[in-house]
């Protein structure tokens, strides 16, 4: 979480705000290793973070709890998980927490990309910070293992890797923990439902003619157990996915988490950039496209400084 602290004019008085960024991630491997009896289902992933990242800026005011955001469509209520993180932090403190969180989303929802995830993480690092919780990262990630499977693992500024249904979070190894790359992201305007890829893991089929790992590259398994659910409903992520294996530059093609998001490493930023420009005049013209770092040094810390 990169965040810093402002200092505004308003109505002759100097008001605080609050900033801080909240990187997404993609899953460098993901295997389905069974059902658990709990109904959901045991993992084991690798995820990395990216550079893309939301921003949240933190403003204190009166009346409780409040989140705006500038992107229609993007839900302002307690269903949000900013504003879950919000209340289970009041719930900790035992105190009415008196904040306004002002949400600008960059990362696309429905993507894959774990996205609110983050920003729940973050308004739980924040508020710990805001408040003199004194909190350490350990409670916080136990409390974030409470609000979704991914949102422990935006706590550590780390590659991790994430067991159990995700919620169990510890830093990689050593050599995996250094991995670092340019990436670039590729996601059509449908999104995919998390839990139907999970129901029909078990009894999907594999597309013939589509290659689904794993690769070994830079001392990392790259392999993704959803895309044999995801590909067989959706057909035109498995051609995204044999169409980058075939451009010049690109190392790794996989979908992130249960998708709907492609993604590439490639041997430069400014590839990636020329790769999403081919895939917009050949595949579909209304690609969401992003291209920028992944890995290790791509969270800072709340001095700013990378880490």
């Amino acid at each position: 979480m990169h965040c810093r602290l402002d200092g505004s004019v308003a109505g002759g008085q100097t008001r605080s705000m609050f900033r801080c960024k909240a990187p997404c991630k993609i899953n460098l491997s993901l295997r389905v290793l069974g059902k658990r009896e709990d109904g959901f289902h045991a993992v084991d992933t690798l995820m990395a973070p990216l550079q893309l990242a939301d921003e949240l800026a933190f403003e204190h005011s009166l009346g409780g709890m409040r989140l705006v955001c500038d992107t229609p469509g993007v839900p302002v209520d307690e269903s949000n998980l900013v504003m879950k993180a919000a209340r289970m932090m009041e719930k900790e403190l035992g105190r009415t927490l008196n904040w306004t969180v002002s949400l600008m989303k960059n990362v696309p929802h429905g993507a894959g990309l774990g996205g609110g995830s983050s920003d729940a993480a973050a308004v739980l690092m924040a508020l710990n910070r805001l408040e003199n919780a004194g909190m350490s990262d350990e409670h916080l990630v136990g409390l974030a293992g409470e609000l979704g499977s991914d949102v422990g693992f935006f706590v550590l500024k780390s590659i991790c890797r994430c067991t159990g249904r995700g919620e169990i979070v510890e830093k990689a190894s050593a050599s995996e923990c250094g991995f670092s790359s340019p990436v670039l992201l590729l996601k059509p305007s449908f999104g995919v439902s998390t839990p139907d890829a999970y129901r029909r893991w078990a009894s999907s089929s594999y597309l013939p003619g589509i290659p689904y790992g794993p690769v070994d590259w830079q001392g990392v398994e790259f392999v993704n157990d959803l895309e044999r659910p995801v590909f067989e409903k959706f057909m035109f992520l498995a051609e995204v996915k044999r169409w980058l294996l075939a451009r010049e530059g690109v190392r790794v093609a996989m979908m992130s988490g249960s998708g709907s998001t492609m993604f590439a490493l490639v041997d430069s930023v400014e590839r990636g950039y020329e790769i999403a420009g081919k895939a917009l005049e050949e595949l579909d013209p209304t690609l969401w496209t992003w291209c920028g770092m992944c890995g290790a040094g791509c969270v800072l810390d709340s001095e700013g400084e990378t880490r």
